[in-house]
């Protein structure tokens, strides 16, 4: 673990996850460098916060910064559309989801996940049901690709987005 010492300017500050994510990969920037790569994959650094929490408390994340900007977004979008590709499920697609609820739901919608329907976790639920809680908007365009994200994504990309974009 990093010693207590590398902690002390951020007692009694209130941060995000988000922002203490950007913070460490802005401040390691180095490739060789274990921390730097747990930014970029978002390792355990929830495991690392708790554990060091006990020796040095005072340290605050705050979650509910980040749920507010994430439904701003959606919210300030208007009249722009949105749109959502879920790769996965679980949090990120129910927050996701939600944020677009704050505007009346999303215009598109992808979900690219394995889940199934029929143990009724959230993750396995089609489009149709964030259409019945006004996550996705009656008229909005999705699909529900039933594959592993890490196969359906990259072929997603290249067919999509990285075909358009000489810079990709």
């Amino acid at each position: 673990f990093p010693p207590t010492s590398c902690f002390w300017s951020v007692q009694n500050v209130l941060w995000t996850p988000s922002k203490l994510i950007a913070r460490l990969g802005r401040e390691i920037n180095n490739g060789k460098s274990y921390l730097y790569w747990a930014y970029k994959a978002n390792g355990s650094l929830g495991d690392m916060l708790y554990f060091h929490s006990f020796r040095s408390p005072g340290l605050i994340i705050d979650v509910v910064q980040d749920i507010r900007a994430m439904n701003g977004e959606a919210v300030h979008a208007s009249p722009r559309k949105t749109g959502m590709i879920i790769l996965g499920g679980g949090l990120p697609k129910h927050h996701i989801c939600n944020a677009n609820m704050m505007r009346n739901g999303a215009d598109y919608a992808v979900y690219i996940n394995t889940a199934q329907e029929f143990d009724g976790s959230d993750s396995g639920a089609r489009p149709d049901e964030a259409v019945s809680w006004g996550k996705i908007r009656g008229s909005a365009k999705t699909v529900k690709v039933h594959c592993d994200a890490t196969i359906a994504f990259p072929l997603l990309v290249a067919e999509t987005f990285a075909s358009r974009s000489k810079n990709f």
